[in-house]
């Protein structure tokens, strides 16, 4: 195979395997966190479509987020479950003083972040240009957790994993 040469199309599907793979990373997490809590300063950004059909959220933030919302599940949460039986994720969450659970399909994840150990894994094959999709998007912040002593130490970013970096490259012979 020269240089200039694709690699011959698999028959077994990688790219599905290592996506499913890295989605169930994302909700051992979630499960862990939900029947444990979160431990230390870990903490997660969750990144899901508004506009999947499935997708349950407060009319008022999807009028404001028609497509994509981002949730931090840090300090002030209740209620987070992963049922794999009907494939989502539902929690409560307050927004402006109002509480309000969302429901979240597995497949509406688009990424998952936990900033605390610089843990970043991006889902699907969403159409977004490559600047866009190695940048975190901003979050919806639910109600402000207290402040902390570490507060004022920025985190470093996230490295966000792509199903590319997976992908057979073409090989020097």
């Amino acid at each position: 195979m020269s240089e200039h040469t694709p690699p011959p199309e698999s028959l077994l599907p990688y790219d599905r395997w290592t996506e499913e793979a890295m989605r169930n990373v994302a909700l051992r997490a979630l499960e862990f966190a939900a029947k444990n809590g979160l431990p230390g300063e870990h903490h997660f950004y969750l990144t899901f479509r508004t506009d999947h059909p499935d997708t349950k959220v407060p009319g008022h933030l999807k009028a404001r987020y028609p497509q994509e919302m981002t949730i931090v599940l840090q300090h002030q949460f209740w209620d987070l479950t992963v049922d794999r039986a009907e494939q989502k994720v539902s929690v409560g969450l307050s927004f402006g003083g109002v509480a309000a659970t969302l429901v979240i399909p597995f497949a509406a994840l688009v990424a998952f972040w936990d900033p605390h150990v610089r843990v970043g894994l991006r889902f699907g094959d969403m159409a977004i240009p490559d600047a866009e999709a190695e940048a975190v998007p901003d979050a919806v912040e639910s109600e402000p957790p207290p402040p902390s002593p570490e507060a004022s130490k920025p985190d470093a970013p996230a490295q966000v994993v792509s199903l590319d970096a997976f992908r057979r490259r073409p090989t020097k012979e």
